[in-house]
């Protein structure tokens, strides 16, 4: 803990988003408690000091919680019960009497989303509202920084997405929109924001961005729903994952992740990034 006692609690810093959003409010001279799993690896910055807690331990969170004011809540790792653990850590915050959550949601959280875990944000969206908590809602789109990675090793991308688009937004957008509203929760109280990039890509145009920009031939393979899940079958995964994985796809193809928003511009204060604006700062590594 640090000697200022920050009111401002942040989750997820030894991952992508959550050190991207620690990140930006170490480098505004915010102070910060990072809960993490494992103090150990949680991020040397200044004004933040690290507290052990894990979504599911209720107690333990409550304990690392207790002071927080505003707290800013990624979403648990993909597993069968990750909707109960986000319950016990959104109860927790407000058994500490925590103020205002922000909560890492998804694009289209719905009851009947084709994208399987999106209707686990769905159900943690509703128990934040039932909480009594005040809250913001950031709905990320697919990450364009992931784009790549979906690309295999002969250099196609395959999935069952047709001809859908998808308003992919990058996660250093995400982190400025939350950097944000953290630094200022009552202007977004009780908001919902739907982030998205600049532009709504098929995967098509997603695999000739990549090629055009990265001098690699990529291309893109639209599989059928048999062809996605055996393509998946050697990962060894449980069924409720290869679920997940191939949802992704037929979501984009269902036209569920289209749709492009002001809301980085809104809320962070400059344009979204587009994918190509991406690779040439980052390139496909």
């Amino acid at each position: 803990m640090t000697t200022s006692a920050p009111t401002l609690g942040v989750t997820g810093s030894t991952g992508r988003l959550g050190r991207r959003v620690a990140d930006r409010l170490a480098a505004a001279g915010v102070p910060q408690r990072l809960v993490v799993r494992d103090p150990g690896r949680a991020p040397d910055l200044p004004g933040a000091g690290a507290v052990q807690a894990t979504y599911a331990d209720g107690e333990a969170a409550r304990r690392a919680l207790d002071g927080v004011e505003t707290l800013f809540m990624v979403s648990g790792a993909e597993e069968p019960d990750r909707v109960a653990q986000h319950k016990t850590f959104i109860d927790a915050a407000a058994a500490a009497g925590v103020g205002h959550l922000v909560y890492v949601s998804f694009f289209g959280a719905a009851p009947d989303a084709t994208f399987t875990l999106a209707r686990d944000h769905w159900a943690t969206e509703e128990h934040l509202r039932a909480s009594g908590l005040r809250y913001t809602v950031l709905r990320d789109n697919l990450y364009i920084d992931f784009f790549p990675m979906m690309v295999g090793e002969d250099g196609v991308i395959r999935g069952p997405a047709a001809d859908g688009r998808a308003a992919a937004v990058t996660q250093d957008d995400i982190a400025d929109v939350a950097a944000a509203v953290l630094r200022d929760p009552g202007a977004h109280e009780n908001a919902r924001y739907d982030l998205t990039g600049p532009e709504a890509l098929t995967l098509h145009e997603v695999a000739a961005t990549i090629s055009e920009v990265t001098g690699r031939t990529v291309d893109y393979h639209d599989e059928s729903l048999n062809e996605a899940y055996a393509s998946r079958a050697g990962y060894g995964a449980p069924t409720w994952q290869v679920d997940a994985w191939v949802s992704t796809y037929t979501a984009i193809a269902a036209g569920e992740m289209d749709g492009v928003t002001e809301a980085v511009a809104t809320v962070a204060g400059h344009p979204a990034t587009s994918l190509r604006a991406h690779l040439l700062e980052y390139g496909a590594g």
